[in-house]
C-alpha cells in the first residue's frame, strides 16, 4: 500500500522528513532568506534535489549552483554540501542509497 503525504502537512522546521525511517530517505529543506546550512556530506548516497518555491544557492565542492521553484539537480553526496536561502525558499532532497 502507497504512503501518501503532503508537504504542507509537515511541521518540523527547517527539516522534515517525509517518510521517517523509510528509503529513500526524503527531505522537505526549509531555509529563510539568509539561512543556511552549514557544509556536510552525506557518504554513499545519491542526491537528488528539486526546487519547490524561492531560490537556493546550493554549495557542492567547490562550486555554487542557483536552485529556482521547478528546477532538479542531482549529486554525489560524498562532496562537501550547504544550501543557502537566497529568498525565503523551499526543496525536497531525495537521499538514495548509492548501489555498493
Amino acid at each position: 500500500m502507497p504512503t501518501k503525504r503532503h508537504l504542507s502537512d509537515l511541521e518540523t522546521e527547517p527539516h522534515a522528513e517525509v517518510f521517517p525511517g523509510e528509503e529513500p530517505k526524503t527531505v522537505r529543506l526549509s531555509l529563510d532568506a539568509g539561512d543556511h546550512v552549514p557544509k556536510h556530506s552525506h557518504p554513499d548516497r545519491e542526491i537528488v534535489c528539486y526546487g519547490i518555491s524561492g531560490t537556493v544557492e546550493l554549495t557542492l565542492g567547490e562550486s555554487t549552483h542557483e536552485i529556482e521553484a521547478g528546477d532538479i539537480v542531482r549529486f554525489d553526496g560524498d562532496q562537501d554540501i550547504s544550501p543557502r536561502g537566497v529568498t525565503d525558499a523551499t526543496i525536497l532532497l531525495v537521499l538514495a542509497l548509492r548501489d555498493r
